[in-house]
């Protein structure tokens, strides 16, 4: 068996959880740490929030995959991971995806509004651009 095809379905799976995540990124109505919001009103936060860890899991499902398929052998970490995917320039830097690591982390441990303020700015004014770039690339492939 081939494995091309699973490197086809990673990148397709990666593909529409950027989709996701952008079309939440796109409709992002900005969040004040000031305001009190109700449930209802923090929705599409929560939906940023998920898009986000969904697309950055994806992202390093792909990578992992597109390593099995490309690579003799797997990375042992996943700064080694990392630097593979710039070496090949699917992402642009190590550093930008650490600092997005950290942000995937801080999702599930934060729940101060002021912390909520600088994750969703992280995801919308850092994350989403080199995300934007790997859709592109990821795009490209075949």
């Amino acid at each position: 068996m081939t494995t091309e095809p699973l490197l086809t379905a990673s990148r397709d799976k990666l593909l529409t959880a950027l989709e996701l995540l952008f079309a939440s990124v796109d409709d992002y109505p900005g969040f004040d740490p000031t305001l009190p919001y109700t449930p209802k009103e923090r929705e599409p936060f929560d939906a940023l929030s998920d898009r986000y860890l969904r697309a950055f899991e994806s992202s390093l499902k792909f990578f992992k995959t597109w390593e099995r398929v490309r690579e003799a052998a797997p990375s042992e970490t996943f700064r080694d991971l990392l630097l593979r995917m710039a070496k090949i320039g699917l992402i642009t830097d190590l550093e930008t995806w650490l600092n997005m690591r950290d942000i995937r982390n801080r999702i599930a441990h934060e729940y101060l509004p002021t912390e909520l303020a600088h994750i969703y700015a992280g995801i919308v004014e850092m994350a989403a651009i080199e995300l934007r770039r790997l859709a592109d690339k990821t795009s490209q492939l075949r």
